[in-house]
């Protein structure tokens, strides 16, 4: 549904989607190859001369996309037939330094990472701009009155900001905690065929610290194959942030009922069958995709069980389902957005 012709930009993040996208990943495994290659020079453990040739192959180098797409069915994943197109792109002299020492899912891992640090960066600059638009809403209707309900029944009054500033406060928070989270999953992966890292021996760290560097990831303290915790943690924030937003939107639901008129919004979807009506679409969107990524922890959290050092079927799910989270959220924080700037009455003055 987030690529679907008809649903794809109620529901998806086309931003996200360019992120995790099969041309985004062969970009970022070409810087991979090129910052392995160029660590792998200045530490003498290949020939410097050939570190420049295969680093200027690589910037050349064009994959085929449709090829490796095909030959991914049989390998099970898209790096064994990059390397083999890289390598025939870069020549036979050069092929046992070109991709030397690392595994595919030092490249894949590595990718993740990478996509990550930016689709991150598009969370943080988001929630802020959600928050300036509450605050808004906080300046322009904040001392308006509102009957505050407990378990949907008539309460006590309340002024509009206390409720707005519950949609508001967790935000604060949530940015608070992806710069933790972020820094923990935006490292780079370097650990070989069985994550011992053996073919570098005792350069193995420094090799790591240069390549980090050069793609601008964190230093990992040690490979994370099979150590998905930190990722488990990202989704579970990703759920939180949705989770936040789909308070939001159902609160602007009950808001928005007929007789019950706490909020005006400009905008609304309409009916096919009753013209006079205004649907709160954005508002509905927003509890689907906080429900949709509540769902989702749970298969991430089944990700975790990866066997002995490298597991391919855990780590499949997890290509199937965090994707998948990042869009929903970019979507929702898009979508709360727009739900704050259709307000145009909320509450009664005093």
């Amino acid at each position: 549904m987030f690529e679907h012709a008809l649903l794809g930009d109620l529901l998806g993040d086309k931003v996200v989607s360019t992120a995790f996208s099969g041309e985004a990943f062969l970009a970022h495994f070409c810087r991979f190859e090129i910052a392995l290659t160029d660590a792998l020079g200045s530490h003498g453990l290949i020939d410097s001369e050939n570190a420049v040739a295969i680093i200027s192959g690589c910037r050349s180098f064009t994959p085929d996309i449709q090829k490796i797409r095909a030959e991914t069915v049989i390998d099970g994943l898209a790096v064994p037939a990059f390397v083999r197109q890289l390598k025939a792109h870069i020549g036979d002299r050069y092929h046992a330094d070109v991709h030397f020492g690392t595994t595919s899912q030092d490249l894949l891992d590595t990718a993740l990472a990478l996509s990550l640090k930016g689709i991150n960066e598009n969370f943080a600059l988001d929630i802020s701009v959600l928050n300036e638009s509450l605050q808004s809403l906080i300046h322009a209707y904040g001392q308006n009155r509102l009957m505050g309900r407990t378990r949907m029944q008539a309460a006590l009054p309340v002024k509009a900001c206390d409720r707005i500033m519950a949609w508001q406060a967790p935000l604060e928070r949530h940015l608070t905690r992806l710069e933790r989270i972020g820094s923990a999953i935006c490292v780079l992966q370097l650990g070989g065929a069985v994550g011992t890292n053996h073919v570098f021996g005792e350069k193995a760290a420094a090799i790591a610290g240069d390549m980090a560097t050069s793609l601008d990831l964190g230093i990992p303290a040690k490979h994370w194959q099979t150590e998905r915790d930190n990722l488990v943690d990202y989704a579970n924030w990703l759920s939180m942030v949705t989770g936040t937003l789909g308070k939001m939107g159902q609160d602007f639901c009950l808001m928005a009922q007929q007789g019950i008129d706490d909020v005006v919004l400009k905008g609304g979807g309409s009916s096919s069958a009753m013209p006079h009506k205004q649907n709160p679409i954005a508002a509905e969107t927003l509890v689907t995709l906080a429900r949709f990524n509540a769902v989702q922890v749970s298969a991430m959290h089944q990700a975790l069980v990866h066997e002995q050092e490298r597991s391919g079927s855990a780590w499949a799910l997890e290509w199937m389902v965090l994707p998948k989270m990042c869009e929903a959220t970019a979507c929702a924080l898009k979508t709360a957005h727009r739900l704050a700037g259709q307000v145009s009455g909320m509450g009664q003055q005093h």
